[in-house]
């Protein structure tokens, strides 16, 4: 019986240390940022080199926790994963409402499980749709199921200030604690610790980061994005903060 326990042991430590961190976002987090070829990037390009396991950056361009979850983005990241595997979940950018004709992207309002609204296709036809929360909250789960380690991430600021501090987060910021909250996974307000990295460099600098419009970040802004992600998870009761490195170690600012 014991050296039972001890292979089992040991083989649940093997499959933690050859994890794999998958990342399901959008353009903040995307490789090449808005895609279109402007200079930007996403966070998660630069998050591998704080950390000792691999990172499999999924992240697209313009995509919602409703647009990700009807084009089997997802589903394509449970299918992979393995236990042990984390995976870090970061929507609301495009997660708001379009108006008289439905864009694809947006949710229905509100945050919760059982509220669904009927959108107008451009073609005419309906479709129904649910919360941000409703979509987060199945992913999370079946990825639970699958024995993997959703971490839920806050959607990061735009470079918007007020004075010399960056304004009030969206209410996916919320949406996104709430679901983190409710389905018992790591929550990390990555909205906040950007926002404390950027007022201690200040506007000045930190316009720099923005060449096209106040969401997509230069590679420097990108880097910056995430050694605040990394602040953010080494000040969180996460299992993957045991495997940030040295570099990681050393990201500026406190917990929050």
């Amino acid at each position: 019986m014991f050296s039972l326990t001890v292979v089992s042991v040991l083989s649940l430590l093997s499959s933690v240390v050859g994890s794999t961190v998958y990342l399901a976002g959008d353009s903040t987090m995307a490789p090449n940022g808005d895609g279109a070829g402007t200079g930007t990037d996403g966070w998660g390009q630069y998050i591998g080199q704080y950390l000792t396991l691999s990172v499999s950056n999924q992240a697209i361009a313009g995509r919602s926790a409703r647009s990700y979850t009807d084009e089997g983005r997802f589903t394509t990241i449970i299918d992979e994963v393995v236990a042990g595997d984390f995976v870090i979940i970061e929507f609301g950018h495009n997660d708001g409402l379009s108006g008289d004709v439905d864009n694809g992207r947006e949710d229905a309002f509100g945050d919760s499980l059982t509220t669904t609204a009927t959108v107008t296709e451009t073609d005419g036809s309906t479709e129904v749709i649910h919360t941000f929360n409703y979509y987060m909250t199945n992913a999370v789960n079946s990825l639970k199921a699958k024995g993997a380690i959703p971490i839920i991430s806050a959607q990061t600021p735009d470079n918007i200030w007020d004075g010399d501090v960056i304004t009030a987060p969206p209410r996916f910021v919320p949406y996104a604690q709430e679901v983190a909250g409710n389905t018992s996974v790591t929550y990390i307000d990555h909205y906040d610790y950007v926002a404390q990295a950027y007022e201690a460099i200040g506007e000045t600098t930190v316009n720099t980061y923005y060449p096209i419009d106040h969401t997509h970040t230069t590679v420097t802004g990108a880097n910056v994005v995430a050694e605040a992600f990394v602040r953010g998870l080494l000040c969180s009761s996460s299992t993957l903060k045991n495997f940030v490195n040295s570099a990681g170690q050393a990201a500026p600012n406190g917990c929050l």
